[in-house]
């Protein structure tokens, strides 16, 4: 049928959140609607031709896919793709997902022009069992976002079955995420459940020492994360911009380094990033690791000293200069940017990294992108890669990183949810997962 193998049964660890399963029984003969994230990135070819340049959500698919054909079900697949204005954004059509999946991975994809209506329901009522029908762009209708009730019977309409196998969009209540439980019997894909039981076990069961990793450009989207996983966590090592508002939050000098500044509506209640730093810090201060079983590190940990240059594209590295944190007078070039984690907080993370059962890493520690800037994002990639422990990464930027340095494959969980992993990290409940829960 294609070249990837076929799976009757998956038997997963329990977890406190059980969500359903499909069962054989569910889906033989049947016409299944399966939510995938089929979200990827296209680029034009030298004949001007949109091709997949990326087929992992694609492929993290296949599991349930490839249960559903064995079994004799009929498979239609919704998804988005971009953010379309209109149904005339056909650049964000997913017609070149489907040619990709049928000449390259060799499966039985006829496309839909359309996702509801007559044309998409005379596509699957032609289509035969064991194919597949993957149906345009789901956004190209403004009721997905919306949440629109009559859009989701529609959607409904052309399956008897209904499975999410989207758990980075579980954390939008849109309609083919929590219209269309409404309509259908209801179950969790295999990869959504695995994502699920992976974080589930981490937060709640995890083997200690657990050490997260968190980085990046925002610390916004991960303010909820931290709060949670630090109460949960043994350890928790700050880099990137993210850093920046800690560094502050310690009155330390950041120059001019990004500090992201909250929404116009998180101003109005007084939120502060700096501030959420410095609750995390004094909430947390008299939390301890022993490192080596005799050395007291902080529960948060942030730099002891960065790279710091004037510009994120700075291509000179005698540039850039190794500011020590643990002496910073401020008397350093008032334009400075900081840019990069410093080698000694490398080692020193690399150490703490070393010693750890469980990883949990989310951002990068610099400008990874830069040569100049990305030896604390490489260094530490590689630390986490080669850890003996479980190793866990998550967040677009976190695996282009890792993928940039050749380790991505050298993880024990990789996870591209983003934003509905963060959530699902602050303890959040998604209202995606609801409708899937075995009660």
């Amino acid at each position: 049928m294609t070249k990837y193998d076929t799976f009757d049964s998956v038997d997963r660890e329990s977890t406190n959140m059980k969500l359903k399963l499909p069962q054989i029984s569910d889906i033989k003969n049947k016409t299944v609607l399966v939510r995938v994230d089929f979200n990827v990135p296209l680029k034009k070819d030298d004949s001007g031709v949109l091709k997949v340049t990326n087929d992992e959500r694609i492929t993290a698919s296949l599991e349930t896919i490839n249960f559903l054909l064995k079994h004799d079900a009929k498979v239609v697949l919704a998804s988005h793709l971009g953010r379309p204005e209109s149904a005339r954004d056909v650049k964000y059509s997913l017609r070149p997902v489907a040619e990709y999946m049928k000449s390259v991975l060799g499966l039985p994809v006829v496309f839909s022009n359309e996702c509801i209506g007559k044309n998409a329901q005379k596509e699957v009522f032609l289509a035969k069992k064991g194919e597949i029908v993957l149906l345009e762009n789901i956004r190209f209708h403004s009721g997905e976002q919306e949440n629109d009730a009559q859009f989701a019977k529609e959607l409904s309409k052309l399956a008897d079955v209904y499975i999410n196998e989207a758990f980075s969009t579980s954390h939008r209540a849109h309609a083919s995420i929590v219209g269309i439980p409404k309509h259908l019997p209801s179950f969790a894909g295999f990869a959504l459940e695995k994502e699920v039981s992976t974080f589930t076990k981490m937060t709640e069961k995890p083997e200690r020492p657990l050490v997260i990793i968190l980085g990046g450009a925002k610390i916004s989207d991960k303010v909820g994360a931290i709060e949670h996983l630090a109460k949960i966590a043994d350890i928790v090592l700050v880099g990137g911009a993210v850093a920046n508002s800690f560094l502050k939050a310690e009155g330390l000098e950041i120059y001019k380094s990004f500090i992201e500044d909250a929404p116009a509506d998180l101003k109005k209640k007084n939120i502060n990033y700096t501030d959420v730093a410095c609750s995390l810090l004094e909430e947390h201060k008299t939390e301890k690791m022993l490192m080596n079983g005799y050395i007291p590190l902080p529960k948060i940990v942030y730099p002891i000293d960065v790279v710091a240059g004037h510009s994120l594209e700075e291509a000179d590295p005698k540039k850039t200069e190794v500011i020590d944190l643990t002496k910073e007078n401020g008397h350093h070039d008032k334009n400075l940017l900081y840019l990069d984690i410093g080698p000694n907080t490398v080692k020193l993370y690399q150490e703490i990294i070393l010693h750890a059962k469980t990883v949990f890493w989310n951002g990068p520690m610099g400008v990874w992108e830069n040569p100049v800037l990305a030896n604390g994002s490489k260094k530490i990639a590689a630390s986490v890669a080669l850890s003996n422990g479980t190793t866990i990464i998550g967040g677009g930027d976190t695996i282009a990183c890792a993928t940039h340095f050749g380790l991505d494959k050298q993880f024990s969980y990789v996870s591209a949810a983003g934003g509905a992993a963060l959530d699902f990290l602050s303890g959040k409940k998604l209202p995606g997962l609801v409708p899937l829960e075995d009660k």
